[in-house]
């Protein structure tokens, strides 16, 4: 009950992120960049294009780190997106790009920080960290930076150069939030996958 919990608060503050992304008119990496940057190219919800964006990530999830923490992740994505549409009944604001950034970027790696010590994650590039972490030790905040980058570079077109910059600040937040914890991280889902293994190989 407890983990259940704890990925309803991850959520729920990583939409509370997204929504100040959203007010500042810039993007993020990720899936949740991608979603984004589409929902502002094509008008539409964020919900729906994350959703379908993350559907091919759930079969690496299921053969690379288990079906627990598939369904965990299947259910911190439907979770996020419906919370996603609910925050955007506050009031609207604007926000600052460099003030979005910021405070946007520490809010969303403190929610996957979160998500990850509760052995799940939001689909995606974290997914894939997930894996070379457990893999090869690499360290997560800075295998999403990478990648995140790569979708900034990629989402330019919808946002602008300058807003893009704005974008890689929120990028470097997040990495440096998620690097921060990643000892709890790595701890946790090391714990999660010996226990899979072992199920494994007892069936």
């Amino acid at each position: 009950m407890q983990k259940i919990l704890n990925m309803i608060l991850g959520c729920l503050i990583v939409s509370l992120g997204i929504f100040i992304l959203q007010s500042s008119e810039i993007i993020t990496g990720g899936t949740a960049g991608l979603a984004l940057s589409l929902a502002y190219t094509a008008s539409a919800s964020f919900a729906l294009m994350f959703l379908f964006i993350n559907i091919p990530f759930y079969v690496l999830a299921f053969f690379k780190l288990g079906w627990k923490f598939t369904i965990s992740t299947i259910f911190a994505v439907t979770l996020l997106s419906g919370m996603s549409e609910i925050v955007q009944l506050l009031p609207a604001a604007t926000v600052h790009p460099l003030a979005g950034a910021v405070i946007g970027g520490t809010v969303i790696g403190l929610g996957l920080s979160l998500l990850f010590m509760n052995g799940s994650s939001l689909g995606g590039a974290n997914i894939l960290s997930l894996f070379l972490q457990q893999k090869y030790g690499w360290d997560p905040g800075r295998t999403l930076f990478i990648f995140d980058f790569l979708v900034i570079l990629t989402g330019l077109y919808s946002v602008g150069i300058i807003r893009g910059i704005y974008s890689v600040i929120s990028v470097i937040f997040i990495s440096l939030i998620i690097s921060y914890f990643k000892s709890k991280i790595a701890d946790k889902n090391n714990n999660e996958q010996a226990s899979y293994n072992e199920n494994t190989a007892v069936s």
